[in-house]
């Protein structure tokens, strides 16, 4: 029996009241997702998540920091998880954000977790809402896949995460789309975003001379992440084939 007849015989045990059940809170969670995005563009929110505007608020923010540091950080880490979770735009200029309003020691924290938690968010929304019909309908294709990730789903995650060439919420939405574990990728995606967030966390801290976010990540430092990220793979690989050649 194929993978795909087995799992049409386990959905064909599942009532057909618990199957509704489920199918209406996956298109719930799809409306108000795409609700939350609509209301982000149609009330130009986007405007308060630029360059410009953060270096013209900064030092609203820093006062208001200085004054309420707990709500700062938490209202911060809230619109961060909502962004990351939603797959909007605006992730890196609140990574700039964390340096420039709380330094680099509480910014790389407080951005690392916020990140890590709205990717792994946006993983579980992927994977809640389409995983099911994107496996159904690409179970062929995809079998190679799920393979891969249960064999070196964490290594391969984590080279994806180590170069920022590589866009965040693609990663996010593409692997919520495999078998790979939620804890998995979220300790995975916390360590592997580490490097690239203290980048920007860094930068934020010198924000009046930032003209563009262009200028953050220069072809030099892009191919030393490259070169990172490769390596725990070829690790990996040579150790695979001393192994085998010993047996």
């Amino acid at each position: 029996m194929t993978d795909k007849q087995q799992k049409s015989a386990e959905t064909e045990k599942i009532p057909t009241s618990t199957r509704n059940k489920s199918l209406l809170k996956k298109i719930l969670l799809l409306v108000i997702a795409t609700i939350l995005g609509i209301c982000f563009f149609a009330f130009d929110l986007q405007q308060y998540l630029t360059l410009s505007y953060l270096k013209e608020s900064q030092a609203g923010f820093a006062d208001l920091y200085q004054q309420k540091p707990v709500m700062v950080i938490g209202g911060y880490m809230l619109i961060y998880i909502l962004v990351a979770a939603l797959s909007l735009p605006g992730a890196a200029i609140l990574t700039l954000a964390a340096g420039a309003l709380f330094g680099l020691g509480v910014g790389l924290l407080v951005a690392s977790f916020a990140s890590s938690i709205g990717a792994t968010l946006a993983c579980f929304v992927a994977r809640f809402a389409l995983r099911d019909w994107v496996q159904d309908k690409f179970a062929e294709k995809l079998s190679t896949i799920n393979q891969g990730i249960d064999e070196e789903g964490a290594f391969y995650l984590f080279t994806l995460r180590l170069i920022p060439v590589f866009p965040f919420f693609i990663i996010n939405l593409v692997l919520g789309l495999t078998k790979m574990h939620l804890f998995t990728f979220y300790w995975v995606s916390q360590l592997g975003m580490l490097a690239g967030t203290a980048v920007y966390v860094n930068a934020g801290k010198a924000l009046a001379k930032l003209d563009s976010l262009a200028v953050i990540l220069a072809p030099g430092l892009i191919g030393s992440f490259v070169i990172l990220g490769i390596f725990p793979v070829l690790v990996k690989k040579i150790l695979g084939l001393v192994k085998r050649k010993k047996q």
